[in-house]
C-alpha cells in the first residue's frame, strides 16, 4: 500500500493516524507540507524514523523539499520526483490521508 500524507505533521495528527495503519513494506509519500515530516532533528522527526525502523520505505517529494527549504532529512527518507511518484501508484495501491 502507498500512503501519502500531505499535511505538516505540526498543524495536525495525519501522520500519526497513518503511522498507525501501516505495515511492513508499505511505502510512505510525504508531498506539499507533508514533506515537512521528513526534516531532521525536529520534535516530530521519530515518527519517520519509527516509520523507517517498521521496514517502512519513506519518499518525499524533491520540489517539495525545494519550496519549502528542506535540505537535511532524517536518514533513511528517499527523495523522489513526480515521475518517481507515478512509478510508486503504478506498484502500489494508494491511499491518501487526508
Amino acid at each position: 500500500m502507498l500512503h501519502t500524507v500531505n499535511k505538516s505533521p505540526f498543524q495536525n495528527s495525519t501522520l500519526e493516524s497513518c503511522l498507525r495503519f501501516v505495515r511492513p513494506g508499505d511505502a510512505l509519500l510525504l508531498l506539499e507540507d507533508g514533506v515537512i515530516a521528513a526534516a531532521a532533528g525536529t520534535a516530530k522527526s521519530g515518527l519517520i524514523e519509527g516509520a523507517l525502523k517498521k521496514n517502512l520505505s519513506v519518499y518525499a517529494i524533491d520540489a517539495d523539499l525545494k519550496a519549502r527549504g528542506l535540505t537535511t532529512l532524517t536518514k533513511g527518507v528517499q527523495v523522489t520526483d513526480y515521475a518517481g511518484f507515478v512509478d510508486l501508484v503504478e506498484k502500489f495501491t494508494m491511499h491518501a490521508w487526508l
